[in-house]
């Protein structure tokens, strides 16, 4: 297949190509930050200050072709100066171009997007770009720094729940969104059961998240991509920074191993909630000993071994910890989970024109539980491990023409419930669930091209083919559920395999310098699915594969939107308009408990809908910046085994949801922000009938997801201080004071029946009762760098 896509891509492109050949010239180099060395991502290098041009890629990169002559070249990168030089274009030429930073505060605030007219001029669809310096003046909770907090405040992107970092976008499941840190796909993105993300903020260069038209490159889920870059380090001095808050401390190093030509960057958090709760926990407690806290770890480091090559080798490591102890019962209990992640990436220029990279990536997500008591001893874990290889090409035929194309193998080693124990010298190992093996492998094409002026497509294809194989049984069952025969597998032998055309057009049309039109259409697999049974992300939750019962998950996602700016792009507004149809959707059977089934043998299978309008405002530029938001959306779920067929509300469903972001910079010490959410109650079955059965209470619930929750609304304020030194110094400091949940609003978490009295003397009370997490939270932190 991957022929006949290399095929396609030679047979449309390279006429077009050959014609734009004779008489020009390639100017081609990297954009760097002046003080740390960095490349910079999404710079935009403009000539003769009109709109042609283009963007440096994901390592900093450009190639522009042009005719014989003399150009001005602008080179800008949201806060940082924009740098103008002239060129003489006579022959092909090598040139990087290095951006200082603006000293300003408020504008070093303005770095969301990374073009001022970019929302209006690129085909590009639903893509946010954020910056550290955006997400750290935003207040949070207990003073943990969130990117995906931050992303929940965009529309069509909600929260999983109260406080919660895992989030939804556009009615898909938390499965649906391709999370990715330098490339390693993060199975869990969540510390502290999802309250907060893995993503360190010091460790972290640049955030994109695409939420519609995503581009063939990607694949994998339906919904989005989240792509996480971690920093390369400093190639020019060493750095030293980090913060002290209330649960959590933190600090990253990094600085040139040899200047100019390798750097590093080690970071490094870690909660102290264990640490700080026991000296309340008396030893006379039947609690004693239990504690949580969670650790993760960022390293990176990279080589230039020459003008057109340079290696990068990253990676994450990260923990949450829980033990439990009941002194009274002697049951203790152990619970870890996390993810490591390895990624060596190599850059080869072949050509001023031809830019690859290639990539290899280890990635590892385990569960576990591990409990005792007295003599038995009990464990369960669960899990994912890939190894990936990737191939991708960037071509810069002509400034019309930004290419890209590679293809990717990945190999998927999936451990459902595993379960062992031991009681005295008697050792157990049910014969409950297998390990499962696939092979994932894609191929795909895609052109950013400039047809005019006024009309610009981004189009592409991608070919997916995902591979079961065995060892694997698969058990034939009665009407009650016993096996009666089997197909088995041997190791190495396809099982089933599914895959198909992934297509992708974006297209913008171009009204005036100010104002466009834009549409997209995509088509997206989805191999792999967590089943949750659950309201949000959950370390318990299972990743399974696509197998012989479970088909891959396929979308067809259409949008359109309007893009407008005023005052020079000072504001930018946008309204986008979605619909996405959902196949092969799972859950889990209507009256399901956790057992040591084959997870796939509960799951049944329907099909979902979602549609909606976004509605944007953003102020970029002045002493007050922030953004308006607001969400008009439903999400629909119908399957034949579920709700007796009927279809229903998603509980990810959200019909109103609203933020207001706001930062002012006071003074050149004080700067202030705030966030307002409001949305729709989640949605949620509730007993509707009480009844005894037996002398028992027993309850009848509603259809699924008929009613919900109480409205979410909360207003969060902060005030970071920065003292300005009379005299330069090394050490730079601030103090960030921020108060979560301001008006104390307690916002339903889950809801719960509690019974009182009797019923044999008729004073019987069954009332329903509203848990919530977080009332007023006042939290500081002090951030350093040196």
């Amino acid at each position: 297949m991957l022929k006949w896509i290399t095929a396609l891509f030679l047979f449309l492109f390279l006429p077009a190509i050959g014609a734009y050949s004779q008489g020009r010239f390639t100017l081609s180099g990297y954009v760097k930050d002046s003080l740390s060395g960095e490349n910079l991502i999404g710079a935009s290098l403009s000539v003769n200050g009109k709109g042609r041009g283009v963007n440096s890629n994901g390592y900093g990169f450009y190639s522009i072709t042009l005719s014989r002559g003399e150009y001005e070249i602008t080179v800008s990168y949201a806060g940082y100066q924009s740098r103008h030089f002239s060129v003489t274009l006579d022959r092909d030429m090598d040139r990087n171009v290095v951006l200082a930073p603006r000293m300003t505060t408020n504008e070093e605030v303005v770095v969301y997007a990374k073009r001022k007219d970019g929302n209006v001029r690129n085909a590009q669809m639903g893509k946010v770009d954020l910056s550290m310096s955006q997400v750290k003046s935003i207040p949070v909770l207990l003073g943990e720094v969130d990117i995906l907090k931050t992303l929940q405040l965009l529309p069509g992107v909600r929260n999983a729940g109260e406080g919660n970092a895992g989030f939804y976008v556009r009615g898909g499941g938390p499965d649906q969104n391709l999370v990715m840190l330098d490339d390693a796909v993060v199975y869990n993105s969540g510390h502290l059961f999802g309250f907060f993300s893995v993503f360190n903020s010091d460790a972290i260069k640049n955030v994109s998240l695409i939420k519609g038209g995503m581009p063939a490159q990607y694949g994998g889920r339906l919904s989005s991509v989240l792509d996480v870059a971690m920093k390369d380090g400093n190639m020019n001095k060493f750095e030293a920074e980090g913060g002290i808050g209330l649960i959590a401390s933190r600090l990253s190093l990094q600085g040139p191993i040899k200047k100019d030509k390798a750097s590093f960057i080690v970071s490094a958090r870690r909660t102290y909630i264990d640490v700080l709760v026991k000296p309340f926990v008396p030893k006379t407690s039947s609690f004693h000993g239990s504690g949580y806290y969670f650790y993760d770890l960022n390293t990176k480091v990279n080589y230039k071994f020459s003008d057109r090559d340079r290696l990068f080798l990253s990676g994450y490591f990260g923990r949450d910890v829980f033990d439990f102890r009941n002194n009274e019962r002697s049951f203790r209990a152990n619970i870890p989970w996390g993810n490591a992640t390895a990624t060596l990436r190599w850059n080869h220029v072949f050509h001023r024109k031809l830019f690859s990279n290639t990539t290899l990536v280890f990635n590892n997500y385990n569960f576990a539980f591990n409990a005792e008591q007295n003599n038995l001893v009990f464990g369960v874990s669960s899990g994912i491990r890939d190894l990936t290889a990737k191939f991708d090409l960037d071509y810069y035929p002509v400034p019309q023409h930004k290419m890209k194309g590679g293809f990717s193998f990945t190999n998927h080693v999936f451990k459902p419930n595993l379960v062992s124990g031991r009681s005295d010298s008697t050792e157990f190992t049910p014969n409950n669930a297998e390990k499962k093996y696939a092979n994932e492998v894609a191929a795909y094409i895609q052109d950013d091209w400039e047809i005019s002026e006024k009309f610009q497509v981004n189009a592409g294809i991608r070919y997916s083919r995902f591979i079961q194989n065995g060892p694997y049984t698969d058990y034939t069952r009665d009407a009650n559920g016993n096996k009666e025969d089997s197909t088995v597998y041997g190791s190495g032998k396809k099982v089933k395999s599914y895959g198909g055309f992934e297509p992708r057009l974006t297209m913008r049309y171009a009204i005036n310098d100010a104002s466009s039109v834009k549409a997209s259409i995509t088509r997206n697999y989805q191999y792999i699915h967590l089943v949750s049974n659950a309201g949000s992300t959950l370390p318990t939750d299972l990743w399974v594969p696509s197998t012989l019962r479970v088909q891959p998950q396929l979308s067809w996602q259409y949008a359109a939107g309007y893009f407008r700016n005023f005052r020079e792009n000072q504001y930018e507004t946008s309204v986008e308009l979605y619909y996405k149809q959902m196949e092969n959707q799972i859950e889990y059977k209507e009256g399901y408990t956790p057992s040591l089934k084959d997870p796939e043998e509960e799951f049944v299978f329907g099909k979902g809908w979602s549609y909606g309008a976004e509605f944007f405002v953003r102020k970029n530029t002045g002493r007050l910046t922030g953004w308006f938001g607001y969400t008009l959306s439903w999400t629909w779920r119908k399957f034949p085994d579920l709700n007796s067929g009927v279809k229903y509300v998603a509980r990810y469903d959200r019909r109103h949801d609203l933020s207001v972001v706001a930062t002012y910079e006071l003074t050149s010490k004080w700067k202030l922000s705030g966030v307002f959410v409001y949305g729709t109650g989640q949605a949620t079955s509730m007993p509707e009938r009480f009844y005894f059965v037996g002398g028992v209470l027993t309850q009848e619930y509603s259809r699924i997801n008929a009613y919900r929750m109480p409205s979410y609304n909360r207003l969060d304020i902060a005030a970071t201080y920065t003292p300005v030194p009379k005299r330069p110094k090394r050490l730079k400091s601030s103090w960030v004071f921020s108060i979560y949940n301001v008006y104390s609003r307690l916002n339903p978490y889950f809801i719960y029946y509690d019974q009182t009295g009797s019923a044999l003397d008729g004073t019987l009370k069954v009332e329903a009762r509203q848990v919530s997490l977080f009332p007023i939270i006042p939290s500081v932190t002090w951030n350093f760098k040196w």
